[in-house]
């Protein structure tokens, strides 16, 4: 895997609401070898608060009218001081860029198809995911869940790529009402014999729960965790979690090498749920 340490320059950032924002960096090494569902390791500040970078999910990777790759963009949402330098920055200033890493979803192939489940900013692996799906012609579903139809961006991201959208708000402003587990089971319950699989990021009690839902219906299911981390390389140890082995023996794993990408099956979600 190619991983590449740059100080990208900031392309355009724009704003989606007060809280969300899409940062545009104009690194195209990184582009050019990322794969749906990685990430990289960002600091947007050359001081000392925060000290050390933090991942995001690589949301789309950027191309010219030409077709060559300039860079790659970061859904961003202001939650704190890393998140909130990255709502600030403006064209022209530098940001380093380590990347890209982790494991990436592998994309299934028709006559399977691909449903897509995000909670919040866990919407971000998803659109390098879709832009993939459609270049192999995969059916896909996004299942979008937010707190408010404020809170949902970029659907016209997705619906360019004729991906069929499925809404819930937890307030009921648009879609269904309550988590985006309610729309996901129905459909799940409706007959037909489609070979689903899932595809999920987001906070750990709702890819806990797609999780059962996945095993209860029988569908594979790959979940994308938003861990902390503070390297991305594995020497920090700051990301790790439980897993099963081939012998479904748990053991730890760093998120950052064997993830974030991993199989539902994998993952001991009682310890996961214990941290959240």
């Amino acid at each position: 895997m190619t991983v590449v340490d740059v100080a990208a320059e900031v392309v355009a950032n724009r704003r989606l609401s007060d809280d969300y924002n899409v940062v545009e960096l104009a690194a195209p090494e990184v582009g050019e070898a990322a794969r749906p569902g990685q990430f990289v390791m960002v600091k947007a500040s050359a001081g000392f608060d925060p000290l050390l970078r933090r991942p995001f999910s690589i949301f789309e990777v950027v191309r010219d009218a030409a077709g060559r790759v300039t860079g790659i963009t970061l859904l961003n949402k202001r939650v704190g001081v890393a998140t909130a330098l990255l709502s600030a920055l403006r064209p022209g200033d530098r940001v380093a860029c380590l990347g890209p890493l982790g494991r990436p979803f592998e994309p299934v192939d028709p006559p399977a198809h691909a449903w897509l489940i995000a909670g919040g900013v866990g919407l971000a692996p998803f659109a390098t995911l879709a832009q993939e799906l459609a270049r192999r012609a995969t059916s896909t579903t996004l299942f979008y869940g937010a707190r408010h139809a404020a809170d949902l961006h970029c659907v016209d991201l997705f619906e360019r790529l004729r991906v069929r959208l499925v809404v819930s708000t937890e307030d009921g402003s648009r879609g269904d009402r309550g988590f985006v587990t309610v729309p996901l089971e129905r459909e799940l319950h409706a007959p037909g014999g489609t070979r689903v699989h899932l595809y999920a990021c987001g906070p750990i009690p709702m890819l806990r729960a797609v999780a059962g839902l996945a095993s209860r219906f029988g569908h594979p299911c790959h979940v994308s965790l938003e861990q902390v981390m503070g390297c991305g390389l594995g020497g920090c140890y700051s990301c790790v979690v439980r897993a099963l082995d081939g012998s479904r023996t748990p053991h730890y794993v760093r998120s950052c090498l064997a993830g974030p990408v991993f199989d539902a099956r994998d993952l001991v979600w009682d310890e996961l749920a214990q941290g959240h």
